[in-house]
């Protein structure tokens, strides 16, 4: 058994954040989220991999390698152009020789629910079964392909129907199991109305030959990560699993409850108090006196000043965040620097979910509490105070004294301006 991950995706929605790098190399629970489905297909016992690339694909190829430090061998099939889930797929055939699986990038699943495809496949394998699909229930069918199954046979799927038109509420969950014959029902797909060559069409266009495609509903937890706050959530079912593992220096007068990653040559300084689940890469440096809560992510090469408060955060390498600030709820990229006494704010005044600006809608995060999502370069001057739901953009610098209330676009500079006449004042004193 073989695997195809389709990461070629440029992931719009995660904007500022995957203006460098694809979706699926951001950071949650301190790893890439490509690389937990890297993982799980190695524990299911599939250890060839081909990863489908497309947008900044350096940036994958660059940290996966060949795939031999991830106990893999990595493949990688460019993309030429986004053209549908049945396109990217193609673009693997040459390294696909037997049965495979695939999985979208950001779509995070367990080895377990790999393992339960593979013994279905294998269990009702016939001449005649060329897929099997995973499926989860959802409440409103129309954002999703729905399928309509007799015992676990798929007969028909219907993409993205009226809730009132729905065979079922069972939905394709973009994980599949295939035979090689579905290259042969690719190349007969023809481009859709959205410009698209979809998978749902040659999975129509092998039912329509009478073969069979089984679904297996799913058991196993899985997780869709494709908006900003979604990375904190994923963060957190990470890090409720991590275990302790200290390589770093731990001062005397540090206080830790629950647990505790820290990288090689870390240190946390006298009087800090850490409350876990807390990861901290290799690197890094925290303290003194500083107040790390609950899922708090710190990647490699992070200094942490004195006297900070950080809560349920991302913060990516080589970003500073420096004394008296607090940081809640919030996704820092790399690079980045947090002056002085930076307080970027959670919680809205009015206690109300915090909404906010996707591929330019406003939308209901549907948190009561969410802070600010940085992209990289971003830096902040000392008393800066970042309001809920706040995204800036790369490269932009935030001068001292700012209050910002929407969101800047990259490569911006913020001031904020005195209202104060200077001049009054100096004639005052001259009259004296």
């Amino acid at each position: 058994m073989k695997a195809i991950i389709l990461t070629a995706g440029e992931g719009t929605r995660m904007r500022p954040l995957t203006t460098t790098r694809p979706k699926t190399m951001l950071i949650t629970g301190g790893k890439p989220l490509i690389q937990y489905n890297i993982e799980s297909l190695r524990d299911a016992g599939i250890k060839d991999i081909t990863l489908v690339v497309g947008y900044k694909h350096e940036v994958i190829e660059e940290y996966f390698g060949d795939g031999s430090e991830f106990g893999v061998n990595i493949n990688y099939a460019l993309q030429d152009g986004q053209l549908g889930t049945a396109h990217a797929i193609a673009t693997a055939e040459e390294y696909i020789d037997e049965s495979f699986i695939v999985l979208n990038g950001d779509i995070i699943v367990s080895y377990d629910l790999i393992r339960n495809l593979i013994e279905k496949y294998a269990t009702r394998r016939s001449n005649d079964v060329k897929a099997v699909l995973t499926l989860i229930e959802v409440d409103d069918p129309s954002n999703y392909g729905i399928v309509s199954m007799q015992n676990d046979k798929i007969v028909e799927i219907v993409e993205k129907p009226e809730p009132e038109n729905a065979p079922s509420q069972l939905a394709n969950a973009g994980i599949y199991l295939f035979s090689q014959e579905i290259f042969d029902a690719i190349r007969e797909t023809e481009i859709s109305e959205r410009n698209e060559y979809e998978i749902t069409d040659s999975l129509q266009i092998t039912l329509d030959k009478e073969y069979e495609i089984l679904g297996l509903i799913s058991q196993e937890p899985w997780m869709d990560v494709g908006r900003p706050w979604e990375l904190l959530k994923s963060n957190q079912k990470f890090l409720e699993k991590m275990e302790d593992d200290i390589q770093g220096e731990v001062e005397e007068n540090v206080t830790i409850h629950g647990a505790l990653h820290l990288g090689k040559n870390s240190i946390i300084r006298s009087g800090c108090y850490i409350q876990g689940p807390v990861f901290i890469g290799d690197n890094c440096d925290v303290g003194p006196n500083t107040y790390l809560r609950p899922y708090t992510c710190l990647c490699n090469n992070v200094d942490v000043g004195n006297a900070v408060e950080i809560k349920n955060s991302i913060i990516m390498d080589n970003t500073n965040v420096n004394h008296l600030s607090y940081v809640g709820d919030s996704v820092i990229g790399v690079n980045c620097n947090l002056g002085a006494g930076t307080n970027l704010a959670n919680l809205r005044f009015d206690d109300q979910h915090v909404p906010v600006t996707v591929k330019g809608k406003r939308i209901d995060s549907g948190l009561r509490k969410l802070g600010a999502i940085f992209g990289d370069g971003v830096k902040t001057g000392i008393n800066t105070s970042v309001n809920p739901g706040i995204k800036i953009g790369n490269g932009s610098f935030i001068n001292a004294g700012c209050v910002l209330y929407q969101d800047i676009d990259s490569y911006s500079l913020v001031t904020a301006r005195c209202d104060l006449d200077i001049r009054k004042i100096r004639k005052d004193e001259d009259d004296k």
